[in-house]
C-alpha cells in the first residue's frame, strides 16, 4: 500500500490575458522554431476569446469537484495543481508543496490517451520541476502519476451522458440516423506509433490509436441506437511535409455531406475539458463547415466536472494506492505501465 499525503492535477494550461497569448504559445513551442508571425496568427484564436483560454477555469472547478468528492468520501489528501506551459506552473507547484512538507503525491493529468505528450512528457515534466526544487535547495516530493484512463467506466460514462445529451438537441427527423464523429488532437504519425509500451504489438497507430478507437467504440456501444461512427482528428498544428494522424474532421465531413449524411454529433473524446481546441476548431471551424454543407452538427460537452468523471478520479487514486490493485477498465488493452516503468513508455519521435 503507498502512502500518499498529497494530490497532484497536472494540466497543459492557458492564457488568461490577452498579453499572456504569445508568450504562452511561446512556452507551447518552445524548440520548435516556429515564427512569430506564426504564433500571432494561431493568438488569433485565443483574440477571438479575449485572450482567455478556458482551460485554466475548468481546471480550477475541476480542483473544487475533486476537493468535495474526496470530503464526501473520508479521502483527505490536499489538492495541489501545476500547468506544463502557463501559470501556475508545475514548477512553482512543486515548490510550494515541498515548502508546505509533502513528502509524497499522487498526479492526474488532464490527458487520458497515450502518447508523447500527454503521457510520457508529464513524466517528464516532473522530472524538470522535481529538479528544479533541488537546484534551489529544497528536497522535492515523490510524485506518482497516475495512468492513462481511457477505458475507465467513469470516463467513457461521462461521454455516454453528453452523447446522448447532444443526440437529443438534433431534430427528430435526423436524429437516428446521426453518425458519431469521435474526434481527438492529431499528432505526428511518428508520436503515434511510439506511443505505448514498445513491448506490445499495438499497430502502427500505437496506443493513442488503439486507445482511441477502442474508447470511442465503447461509448457507442453503450449510447445505444446503432448509430455509424468513426474516429477522426483536429487541431494539426504541423507543416505539410510530416505526416500527421487523419482524416481531418472538416475534410470529413465534406466527404460525408457528399455521401448524403444529414447529421453528425462530434464526440471530442480526446479531451477532458471544453478546452480552446474544442471552442475554435470544432465549435467554430468545424460547425462553420457543417453550417455550409447543410449538414445538422451536434457536439458532445467533455467530461469536465461530470459527477462519474470526478469520481474516478478517487477510484483511480484508489488503484494507484493499492500494491498490485486491480487495474479497472472496460476493455482489456492496457497499453501502459502504471508504475515506474512507465519510463520506457510512449517514447518521443
Amino acid at each position: 500500500m503507498e502512502s500518499y499525503d498529497a494530490f497532484l492535477l497536472l494540466s497543459f494550461g492557458g492564457p488568461e490575458r490577452m498579453e499572456d497569448v504569445v508568450p504562452f504559445l511561446e512556452n507551447v513551442t518552445r524548440g520548435r522554431n516556429i515564427p512569430r508571425e506564426r504564433l500571432e496568427e494561431v493568438g488569433e484564436h485565443y483574440f477571438r476569446f479575449g485572450g482567455v483560454s478556458p482551460i485554466n477555469q475548468q481546471c480550477r472547478d475541476l480542483v473544487t469537484a475533486i476537493r468535495a468528492d474526496f470530503a464526501d468520501n473520508g479521502v483527505g489528501l490536499p489538492l495541489y495543481w501545476g500547468n506544463r506551459n502557463w501559470h501556475p506552473m508545475l514548477a512553482e507547484t512543486v515548490a510550494t508543496m515541498a515548502r508546505d512538507g509533502v513528502r509524497r503525491a499522487v498526479a492526474f493529468s488532464t490527458s487520458a490517451h497515450s502518447s508523447y505528450s500527454s503521457h510520457r512528457q508529464y513524466l517528464e515534466d516532473i522530472q524538470r520541476a522535481q529538479d528544479a526544487v533541488r537546484d534551489g535547495g529544497d528536497t522535492p516530493p515523490q510524485i506518482d502519476l497516475i495512468r492513462p484512463y481511457s477505458d475507465h467506466p467513469g470516463f467513457i460514462d461521462a461521454f455516454v451522458d453528453h452523447t446522448r445529451r447532444a443526440l437529443d438537441t438534433l431534430p427528430e427527423e435526423v436524429r437516428g440516423e446521426a453518425t458519431l464523429l469521435f474526434s481527438a488532437h492529431s499528432i505526428p504519425t511518428a508520436m503515434a506509433a511510439a506511443s505505448g509500451d514498445p513491448a506490445l504489438e499495438l499497430g502502427p497507430g500505437g496506443a493513442y490509436v488503439a486507445q482511441l478507437r477502442d474508447s470511442a467504440r465503447l461509448i457507442t456501444e453503450r449510447v445505444g441506437g446503432n448509430h455509424p461512427y468513426e474516429l477522426v482528428y483536429q487541431s494539426r498544428s504541423g507543416p505539410p511535409s510530416h505526416p500527421w494522424l487523419e482524416p481531418d474532421i472538416n475534410d470529413r465531413l465534406e466527404e460525408l455531406a457528399k455521401d448524403g449524411v444529414r447529421a453528425v454529433v462530434v464526440v471530442p473524446h480526446g479531451f477532458v475539458s471544453d478546452h480552446m481546441e474544442i471552442k475554435f476548431d470544432l465549435d467554430v471551424e468545424a460547425a462553420e463547415t457543417a453550417s455550409r454543407l447543410g449538414v445538422h452538427l451536434a457536439r458532445a460537452l467533455a467530461p469536465g466536472t461530470h459527477p462519474r468523471f470526478v469520481s474516478m478520479v478517487r477510484e483511480l487514486v484508489a488503484e494507484r494506492q493499492a500494491t498490485g490493485a486491480h487495474r479497472v477498465g472496460l476493455s482489456d488493452l492496457d497499453a501502459c505501465p502504471r508504475d515506474a516503468d512507465a519510463s520506457r513508455c510512449c517514447l518521443p519521435r
